[in-house]
């Protein structure tokens, strides 16, 4: 389910050149691409003549221009050239393609998903220690960037990243210690502007993994520091995870991007305080991948396969506050009416719905002007037609 009317880290940065680039995000396909100024636009990636996906196309004096037919539509949305289309003639007013606002920031392509108007639209997320450059820049660190499939929902996957307690035996011997397991007690350090929920985070100092190898007869009689780390997330989708080790710091930022109820990517930037050399960024992607790996068995095996609506469907411990504030946010959003059912595959053979953009509400005179129905309208209309259906058959 989408949580509607929230900044979606979406994409890195780096991914966005000089052509279109397809994102799907919970069954729904944008179009990333880039103005003449470098400035990068998030779209539906369904042009309202035959359906085609944008994202096939090329960008062309400041537009994105269908494959199929050569129409072109500019930043806003708007069809500002149909090719076959003789002098002169108007272009329809319903030949426009949702637009949503969009930022790149922190390395990550940002999209806001939903129709709020600006104004009542929470600030974009601010994370731990980066400057507001387009990249991931932090004085003294040096950035990687990556990406991780997974087959498992995206709240899986995000809770997996906070949870504190699955690292001494799920990544026993990288950075846990499955014979000291024991999680002291910790705070939730919550982070709210005008009472929306922005960041939740929690630190704790974990025992290391014993020394093997080498290390284990250098380290013989060495005293091993406990591992300060810190966890948490930045709501819908961005998680962070921070681990000082005696080398120095790693800071890892994941956007779980969902592409649909049961397959997620973890797009990822990687930020390290020691070796910060390019001749170690082959190595740094390997070990954060390498997590990854650690995680996936576990994670794309748990049941049910996307998260119970229902807190009390499984049972929790002091270790899991930080889960249980994501769920709780993700409740009170769905409770406040702003969740959107992920189209199935069935669902999108026969008809398609968008996720509703700003446009569709900012103008009331654009009501009407719409090809492809926002996902509420679609629903609401299949309401209506099955009621119309019961009433022939009576």
């Amino acid at each position: 389910m989408l949580i509607k009317n929230h900044w979606y880290a979406i994409e890195l940065g780096n991914k966005v050149g000089d052509e279109p680039v397809q994102v799907r995000v919970h069954g729904h396909d944008l179009v990333l691409w880039r103005s003449n100024d470098g400035t990068v636009n998030a779209q539906s990636d369904l042009c309202i003549h035959r359906g085609a996906s944008l994202g096939g196309g090329l960008v062309v004096d400041g537009c994105v221009q269908c494959p199929y037919h050569g129409w072109r539509f500019d930043s806003d949305g708007v069809c500002v050239e149909i090719p076959a289309n003789k002098a002169g003639l108007p272009i329809p007013k319903k030949a426009r393609v949702d637009s949503y606002p969009c930022v790149e920031r922190y390395g990550f392509v940002w999209a806001f998903l939903g129709d709020q108007p600006a104004d009542d639209r929470p600030p974009l997320t601010e994370l731990a220690g980066l400057d507001h450059s387009t990249e991931a820049r932090a004085e003294g660190y040096r950035a990687v960037f990556g990406e991780f499939t997974w087959q498992a929902s995206y709240d899986r996957v995000l809770e997996n990243a906070v949870d504190i307690a699955h690292t001494p035996f799920v990544h026993s011997g990288t950075f846990g210690n499955a014979d000291e397991p024991e999680i002291q007690d910790f705070d939730l350090d919550e982070v709210r502007e005008g009472g929306v929920l922005r960041q939740v985070s929690a630190t704790v100092l974990l025992n290391p993994p014993a020394p093997s190898g080498f290390w284990k007869v250098l380290r013989k009689n060495a005293e091993r520091p406990l591992v300060k780390t810190t966890t948490g997330f930045y709501p819908p989708n961005v998680s962070m995870l921070i681990v000082r080790l005696p080398l120095g710091e790693i800071r890892i930022f994941a956007a779980a991007v969902p592409i649909d109820e049961h397959t997620t990517v973890s797009k990822f930037i990687m930020m390290r305080t020691f070796f910060t050399g390019g001749w170690a960024d082959k190595d740094s992607i390997k070990r954060t991948t390498k997590i990854f790996l650690e995680d996936q068995p576990t994670v794309e095996g748990q049941r049910p396969e996307l998260l119970p609506f229902d807190l009390s469907a499984e049972l929790h411990v002091k270790s899991d506050a930080i889960q249980l504030a994501y769920r709780r946010w993700r409740q009170e959003q769905i409770d406040a009416g702003l969740g959107i059912p992920t189209p199935t595959d069935v669902q999108a053979r026969r008809s398609v719905a968008v996720i509703p953009s700003p446009a569709r509400s900012a103008d009331p005179e654009l009501a009407n002007a719409w090809v492809f129905p926002a996902v509420g309208d679609q629903a609401k209309a299949q309401s209506d037609r099955t009621e119309h259906m019961d009433g022939d058959v009576s």
